[in-house]
C-alpha cells in the first residue's frame, strides 16, 4: 500500500459569520494527483490555505500530519520549508523583472549580500528544461504568455524543492493548447514521484489527470472518488458538488427573436502600442433582439478587442468603422456614450476591472447607474442598499448581507454581484466576455439562466466564451473569430465543435 504523504484531519476554520470548513477530512499519497473539486465557496481554497500557513496555526481548529509528523505552520515559509508550495490562481509573477530573477525571488542563488547571477540563471535554465520552456532565464516575465507564466511558477515551485504541489485553477485562464501541456507536465512529474493537490472547475481535465478526486460541498468532506475503483465521469463529479443529478448542463430556452438590435460593419481596430499591428480586421457582425449571438476563437483571436472597442473605445487606437444602434449610426467614444447609448460590457477580469473588491456589495451593484440612486449629486444610501438587497435576491448572490466587500466573496458570487452591477444600468445590449470563466458547475447553470432571462426581457445577449460547449449549448447564431477576423458564421442549432475548429483551421492555413 502506497505512503500517506498528507493527512488534514478534521479541519475546522470560522470566519465572522460563517464556517468556512466543518471537520474536513483529506488523505493523499506519496506521487498521486489528487483532485479537490466543489462549487464556490465549498472551502477548496481555505483547506489548502489551511495546509500551506496562509492561515496559520491557531486560527483552525484539527491536525496536519505530513510525512508523519504533526505540523503547525504559522507561515507559508514553514510549510515551503517542508517542500509544500501553493500556485494560486493569480499568478505571483513581476512582469519586468527576468524569469531568472523571478524563479528565485525570497530564494536567492549566492551570498547574503551578493547573488550569484551565473547559479541563478545556470540553474534557471535546467527548471525551464524540466518543465519544457526553452526561454531564456534573462527573458522578462511580460515578454512570454500566461501559459508559460503557469509553466515558470511550477519551476519556481520545483526551485524550493517542492514534494507537495498544490495548484489552484491552474488553467482557468489557459487556452486548450497551454492547459493539455500544463496537464501532461503534472503527469511526468508524477512519475519523477512529485505528489499534487489540483483544484478545477474543468472536470474533464479532473477526470483525465486525477488518481483521487475529494469532493468538498458547503465546507464538509462528501466523499473522495478513485480512479481505479469508483466512476469518476463529469456527472458522477457534478452529482458530488451539488448534491444531485444535473442531467442538463444548460437551462432550454424558447428563442423570441426580433429586429436588429446592434449593428457593426467594417470595424477596424489597431494596437494601442504598435501603431501597425491590427487586432481587429473588418469585422461585420450584428446581433437581434432577444438574441444571444457567440463570438467564438482561440485565445488572441480579438474577440476582447473588439467587444471593448465597440463599449466606447475603451480599447485600441485609430478604430474606424460604422456602429449602429436600433437602426441609428451611433459614435461612442466614452465609456459614458456607451451606457447612454443602453450598451453594457460585461468584462472577462471581474477581480481587475469589473469590481471594486475592498467595496461592499451595495456599492458595487450601483456603480454603473448612479444616476438612478442619487438626487442632486447627493447618492441616498436607503436607495442604494435596497437595489442591492433586490438585485442579490434575483441572482440568488450568497452573501450574509450586501454590506459584505465582494472580495470576501467566492468567484460564482462575485459574477454575479458583476452581471447585477450592469443589469442596473438597465442596458439593451449586453456583451459578456468569459462570463462562466473560474467558476463552478452549479453557479454557470444559475448564470446562464440569468442570460436566458435577459433574453426572454427582450436583451441582446453577445458572448464570448473559450469553452465550446457552452457557446453551443447557449447561442443561437455563432461567429467565429481568428486573426481580428470573422471567418465564419454558423447558426447555434448546425454547429459543432469540429466546425467551429475547421473555420478556425481553414482560415489559419490562407494566412501562412
Amino acid at each position: 500500500m502506497a505512503k500517506i504523504l498528507l493527512e488534514m484531519k478534521n479541519i475546522t476554520k470560522t470566519f465572522p459569520g460563517v464556517k468556512a470548513l466543518d471537520n474536513v477530512n483529506l488523505q493523499v499519497e506519496e506521487g498521486e494527483i489528487h483532485a479537490l473539486v466543489g462549487e464556490n465557496g465549498a472551502g477548496k481554497s481555505t483547506l489548502m490555505n489551511v495546509l500551506s500557513g496562509i492561515y496559520p496555526y491557531g486560527t483552525y481548529e484539527g491536525d496536519i500530519v505530513y510525512d508523519g509528523e504533526i505540523c503547525q505552520f504559522s507561515t507559508i515559509k514553514d510549510s515551503e520549508g517542508k517542500g509544500i508550495v501553493i500556485i494560486h490562481q493569480e499568478l505571483a509573477l513581476i512582469p519586468y523583472m527576468t524569469i531568472g530573477e523571478n524563479m528565485f525571488l525570497g530564494n536567492e542563488r549566492g551570498h547574503k549580500y551578493k547573488i550569484n547571477w551565473n547559479e541563478t540563471n545556470a540553474r534557471t535554465a535546467e527548471l525551464l528544461k524540466t518543465v519544457g520552456l526553452k526561454e531564456s532565464p534573462q527573458t522578462l516575465i511580460k515578454d512570454i504568455g500566461v501559459g508559460k507564466q503557469q509553466l515558470v511558477e511550477i519551476a519556481k515551485a520545483l526551485a524550493k524543492n517542492a514534494k507537495l504541489l498544490i495548484l489552484d485553477e491552474p488553467t482557468a485562464s489557459l487556452n486548450e493548447t497551454d492547459s493539455k501541456a500544463l496537464l501532461e507536465l503534472l503527469l511526468k512529474l508524477k512519475k519523477e514521484g512529485l505528489t499534487s493537490i489540483i483544484i478545477s472547475h474543468k472536470l474533464n481535465e479532473v477526470s483525465y489527470v486525477a488518481d483521487k478526486i475529494t469532493v468538498i460541498r458547503d465546507g464538509a468532506t462528501i466523499e473522495t472518488l478513485d480512479k481505479e475503483k469508483d466512476d469518476i465521469s463529469e456527472s458522477r463529479i457534478i452529482k458530488g458538488m451539488v448534491g444531485r443529478e444535473l442531467s442538463d448542463r444548460f437551462p432550454k430556452r424558447e428563442p423570441h427573436i426580433g429586429e436588429v438590435m446592434m449593428e457593426v460593419k467594417g470595424w477596424n481596430v489597431y494596437h494601442p502600442l504598435y501603431a501597425e499591428r491590427k487586432v481587429v480586421d473588418n469585422v461585420n457582425i450584428s446581433v437581434k433582439k432577444g438574441e444571444v449571438v457567440g463570438i467564438s476563437g482561440l485565445m488572441g483571436a480579438g474577440r476582447t478587442e473588439l467587444a471593448m472597442s465597440l463599449f466606447g473605445k475603451s480599447y485600441g487606437d485609430n478604430i474606424s468603422g460604422q456602429l449602429f444602434i436600433n437602426g441609428k449610426e451611433v459614435h461612442l467614444n466614452s465609456v459614458q456614450e456607451a451606457i447612454k447609448n443602453k450598451l453594457a460590457y460585461v468584462t472577462e477580469d471581474r477581480k481587475g476591472n469589473g469590481l471594486i473588491l475592498s467595496n461592499p456589495i451595495k456599492i458595487n451593484t450601483t456603480l454603473a447607474n448612479l444616476d438612478a440612486i442619487s438626487q442632486h449629486g447627493i447618492i441616498d444610501k436607503d436607495k442604494e442598499y435596497s437595489v442591492a438587497v433586490e438585485y442579490k435576491d434575483k441572482l440568488k448572490t450568497k452573501c450574509p448581507t450586501v454590506e459584505q466587500n465582494v472580495g470576501n466573496l467566492s468567484g460564482g458570487n462575485q459574477q454575479k454581484v458583476l452581471l447585477a452591477k450592469w443589469m442596473f444600468a438597465d442596458p439593451d445590449i449586453l456583451i459578456l466576455d468569459e462570463p462562466t470563466r473560474g467558476i463552478d458547475v452549479g453557479a454557470k447553470y444559475e448564470i446562464y439562466c440569468i442570460i436566458n432571462q435577459l433574453v426572454a426581457e427582450g436583451k441582446s445577449v453577445i458572448m464570448i466564451s473559450s469553452e465550446l460547449p457552452e457557446i453551443l449549448g447557449m447561442c443561437d447564431r455563432i461567429y467565429v473569430m481568428n486573426e481580428g477576423k470573422i471567418v465564419g458564421e454558423l447558426k447555434g442549432s448546425e454547429a459543432t465543435q469540429e466546425l467551429i475548429m475547421s473555420h478556425i483551421l481553414k482560415s489559419g492555413s490562407k494566412g501562412e
